[in-house]
């Protein structure tokens, strides 16, 4: 596997900050190239060789974070405790509190909460498929079930970060998880 030159990470890298910085400040449609080039001190040249617009930018920023989280459920895929992964979690979105504060609370919502509410709803379709030891699509009463938790689990990490975290992480873990071990 190639190593990635750090220069290259490293322009990578403003510009995605970039981009959030400006989406606090005004809506993605009003965001030009050249607004992210001169915030992250790179030529618009630069953002060209590595997206092929703004929208394909913001598409591969929301991806890497639905990664980075999907990778943390395999972490945990056999933990039976949801407060370990609901801890795994909002420690996740503590760490990238820009990112996530933005694309929840801020002007990112609409682009980012439908793909996020996607994943969660995956995530706990695996998790009811192996809990229940299941390979078969789940049942009509079920489906309702799993989107009223992964709506209530969007709706939970969107409140906390439009109310700039009234709980630490830990807290948040203990209430949903308890929630979760409840109800599923």
């Amino acid at each position: 596997m190639s190593k990635v030159d750090r220069r290259i990470i490293k322009s990578q890298e403003a510009i995605k900050k970039a981009l959030i910085e400006l989406m606090i400040e005004k809506k993605i449609d009003q965001i030009t190239i050249q607004e992210i080039s001169d915030r992250a001190n790179v030529s618009r040249r630069t953002i060209y060789l590595h997206y092929i617009d703004k929208f394909d930018l913001l598409d591969k920023l929301m991806e890497e974070h639905i990664y980075e989280l999907r990778k943390l459920c395999e972490l945990a895929a056999n933990n039976t405790v949801f407060y370990d992964t609901v801890l795994l979690w909002f420690e996740y979105f503590e760490s990238h509190y820009l990112f996530f504060s933005t694309m929840l609370a801020n002007q990112g919502g609409p682009f980012f909460r439908s793909r996020f509410l996607e994943f969660v709803l995956q995530e706990l379709k695996n998790l009811e498929n192996i809990t229940e030891g299941r390979s078969q699509g789940l049942s009509d009463g079920e489906d309702v079930i799993i989107q009223f938790f992964g709506a209530a689990i969007v709706g939970v990490v969107e409140w906390w970060f439009k109310n700039g975290k009234p709980s630490p992480p830990h807290c948040m873990a203990q209430r949903v998880g308890a929630l979760l071990e409840r109800n599923l």
